[in-house]
Formats: C-alpha cells, structure tokens, sequence
C-alpha cells in the first residue's frame, strides 16, 4: 500500500478505515492531531469542517503518494468543497463509507459531493463489515 492522508468531516470513518487497512484492531478514537498509522496519515475532521484549516491539510498531504477524500452518506452536511482535489498535484480519491447504513439515495448524494470534488476513482466501503475493503487496498497497491 502507498502512502495516504484520509481527508473528512468528523465521525466519516478515517481512523476506523486506516486501523482497518494497517490490519490493527478497531476501535474509536477521537483524532486530535494529525497521526500516522502505517502508511495511513489520519487527519482531524476538524480540519476539513474549517477553512481556516486548509493549509494544514495541504502541508500534511506533502508526504503522502495518494489523498482519499472520504464522505460519510449518513450525515445530511457534506463539507468538502467542490473542485477541492485542485488544491492538490497528486492522486486524489474518493471513499464513501458507511455503507451498509446508508440508503440509495444518501449514496447517491456522497457520490456526487465526491464527483464535485473532482475525486476519481471513488470507492464504496463498509469498514467494519470488511465491504469494498479488498477493492481499496487493491488499487492502493497498484499505484
């Protein structure tokens, strides 16, 4: 797997996808700071929430190979901004998660913030249900 910074609003899975994907037991964490897991660089939800934050996560995605932008479709705010993969000279992805819990149409509204975004290819997953997780870490290893 290449390095990658999981970029999402609060509570959208990034930790539990990058305990997931480094084979490490799962469990919650509110991340604090941005922390390496692995080759998974997990960043704050916060930092994507405010603008004033972006910075942060431009300079924190510097060491990474490839940046996932994750959407969670439970939640009814999707804050990450149109065109916001252009901020950024490198591979970015999208990850919609929590899919098990989701309807048709709250995927459907993820995978259009994530198509805004300008991120491709986007993968569904359900972390905890182990769904779309052999798909990611695939790709992951292919690049």
């Amino acid at each position: 797997m290449k390095k990658i910074i999981f970029f999402g609003q609060t509570g959208c899975g990034k930790t539990t996808l990058c305990q997931r994907l480094n084979q490490q037991e799962i469990r919650y964490k509110k991340t604090q700071a941005v922390e390496l897991l692995g080759e998974a660089i997990d960043t704050p939800g916060e930092y994507l929430e405010n603008r004033r934050f972006y910075p942060a996560l431009i300079m924190s995605a510097s060491d990474a190979k490839v940046i996932a932008l994750v959407s969670d479709p439970t939640r009814a705010y999707h804050p990450i901004p149109p065109a916001f993969a252009g901020n950024f000279s490198k591979k970015v992805i999208g990850i919609v998660t929590k899919i098990s819990l989701a309807s048709p149409g709250q995927i459907k509204a993820s995978l259009a913030e994530l198509e805004k975004a300008k991120a491709a290819p986007v993968f569904l997953v359900d972390t905890l249900e182990g769904i779309g997780i052999g798909d990611l870490t695939a790709y992951l290893d292919s690049i």
